[in-house]
């Protein structure tokens, strides 16, 4: 990695980590009726108490709203011009996706495998991270450049899906995890009757590898995108299967040794 990017890695990291935990939030820790209000006070960018919210979502929306400050400032500072607004339509786009998987899972609708991983597209966080490293490189976010992210380009959608199915694969493995939010596979087996799970996985593995291929082709050609942009969204794809391959004991061996090696010694 770039040794001049670290202070950008680390604010890409607080906002990662954030759509971690607000999608926890959707998945396992909220009502239906709290999880609205949730989205309602992300859209409007409330700071006030909201009656009705428990402490631990308030606690969520307040630190959402002050690592969002923070990084537009820190940006404005640098840069000369602020993200703020983009971040937070970005921010509201994604707790509304996640909204619509708790509504689906509220009112027992099974979506079809395309309406879940077109809305599976948003909650992979892929918009948001786009818009943060996009700011963070130094590329202001005008009319232009919000529509071209508006389409989904190639470039964040593949990655997207590599995460949003990947994320899936390894769910499905993983029998023993809090909450549910639904999974291609399912639905996907719901719309083949008589197909194995097998041969679901089968298939989205096969969609993994064209999504890698719309990835690659997109990095070798002609874009409205920085190669430092296309290098970080090509970084973040590679991350994703080392933290979802979980062994029997649903663990992640190879996102704990590379940590250990990170921070510790060198790991054989």
């Amino acid at each position: 990695p770039n040794p001049t990017m670290k202070e950008e890695r680390i604010e890409l990291t607080k906002a990662i980590s954030l759509v971690y935990l607000i999608d926890d939030i959707f998945d396992v820790y909220g009502t239906l009726e709290e999880l609205t209000l949730f989205t309602e006070a992300v859209r409007r960018w409330e700071s006030d108490d909201i009656k009705g919210l428990p402490n631990s979502m308030k606690m969520c929306l307040k630190a959402l709203q002050a690592i969002t400050d923070d990084i537009s400032r820190k940006i404005y500072t640098k840069h000369g011009w602020s993200c703020k607004t983009c971040l937070q339509n970005v921010w509201a786009e994604l707790c509304n996706a996640f909204l619509v998987e708790a509504k689906w899972f509220a009112s027992g609708h099974m979506p079809n495998s395309d309406e879940y991983l077109n809305n599976g597209l948003v909650t992979s966080g892929a918009k948001v991270v786009a818009v943060l490293i996009l700011s963070l490189l130094g590329q202001e976010i005008n009319s232009k450049s919000t529509e071209v992210l508006n389409s989904f380009p190639c470039i964040v959608s593949s990655v997207a899906k590599i995460q949003r199915l990947s994320d899936d694969l390894g769910s499905a493995k993983d029998e023993h995890q809090e909450g549910y939010d639904g999974s291609f596979v399912d639905y996907y087996r719901n719309e083949h009757t008589g197909i194995s799970e097998e041969s679901a996985q089968n298939h989205v593995r096969q969609l993994i590898l064209e999504a890698w291929k719309c990835l690659n082709n997109a990095c070798l050609s002609p874009s409205p995108f920085t190669a430092e942009f296309a290098t970080a969204f090509l970084n973040l794809a590679r991350l994703v299967p080392m933290m979802y391959s979980y062994d029997h004991n649903h663990r992640l061996p190879s996102l704990t040794k590379h940590m250990v090696s990170l921070l510790y010694k060198s790991v054989d």
